[in-house]
């Protein structure tokens, strides 16, 4: 199937990470356009970007997302370099390892998280309006497409986390409000929300290592697996899809292999060195 990304230009921050990075790579696969912003891991992401057979469709930038000036100025230079932005996927994201109740956490940990996960994913979605305000709709009718990337802490809560649930919660009211706002500038637009569960990426592989997390983690889940970063980023192509997805607005999917908030399997029955090993095969 087409999903007719060929010609489109995406937008997307935190690429130099593990999912930003998957992001990378399956839009590079559909032939789309690429704008990718990082951040800390900038250095890394230019490196990656200079060893693909895409490379001349791609654009690096730098950008903090929780600077207002940052991600607008980025936001420009890639509509100026490629004519227009059509897809924008808000993915930068802040966890703090360590588990701390809200009493114990200190004001710092708590604004940094808030600034990245949600005033950060607030100042993108604005620059991508206003780049949308200053292009015209297309022709063909192919909507714009922004998609925040959330957690499913956002859905069932992380003890230990409050301040990173809360930023990746206010995200759903956040797209129900957008999905009603786009289309005054692009009227088939369209703006949904990922919410990963518990995914392999470089920010989560510490806590995962640790002897019964896995276990912890997948006893919520029908399906006994971690998420790669890549079945993220293909769920993203999905909703970005013009072919795929042109009637789907102000929706979430959630990519967490069925999990609910309860526990459907005793640890007991949980092979860690299984799934570690699915996840290596793949």
């Amino acid at each position: 199937m087409d999903l007719q990304l060929g010609d489109k230009t995406v937008f997307i921050t935190g690429a130099s990470g593990g999912i930003g990075r998957a992001l990378a790579l399956e839009f590079a696969a559909e032939g789309a356009q690429l704008a990718l912003v990082g951040g800390t891991q900038h250095a890394e992401m230019e490196a990656c970007i200079a060893g693909q057979p895409w490379r001349a469709r791609a654009l690096a930038l730098h950008a903090d997302t929780t600077s207002t000036l940052e991600i607008d100025v980025a936001m420009e230079k890639a509509r100026e370099h490629f004519g227009r932005v059509d897809v924008c996927v808000a993915n930068a994201g802040r966890w703090t390892p360590e588990a701390k109740l809200l009493h114990r956490a200190d004001e710092q940990r708590i604004r940094a998280n808030l600034e990245v996960n949600l005033f950060g994913s607030i100042w993108t979605a604005r620059a991508f309006f206003d780049a949308l305000s200053r292009s015209t709709p297309r022709r063909d009718g192919h909507g714009a497409s922004l998609i925040f990337v959330g957690s499913t802490a956002g859905r069932f809560g992380e003890k230990g986390h409050a301040e990173y649930a809360a930023g990746k919660a206010a995200l759903a009211g956040l797209v129900l409000t957008l999905k009603n706002e786009i289309v005054e500038l692009d009227p088939w637009g369209r703006v949904n929300l990922i919410e990963p569960g518990w995914t392999v990426t470089h920010m989560a592989r510490a806590a995962l290592e640790v002897p019964g997390t896995i276990a912890k983690v997948v006893r919520t889940m029908p399906l006994r697996q971690l998420a790669r970063a890549k079945d993220v980023a293909r769920s993203a192509v999905f909703l970005a899809s013009p072919a795929a997805s042109r009637h789907v607005s102000g929706e979430t999917i959630t990519v967490a292999g069925g999990m609910e908030g309860r526990v459907q399997w005793d640890a007991s029955e949980i092979d860690e060195d299984r799934v570690r090993r699915r996840l290596e095969q793949e």
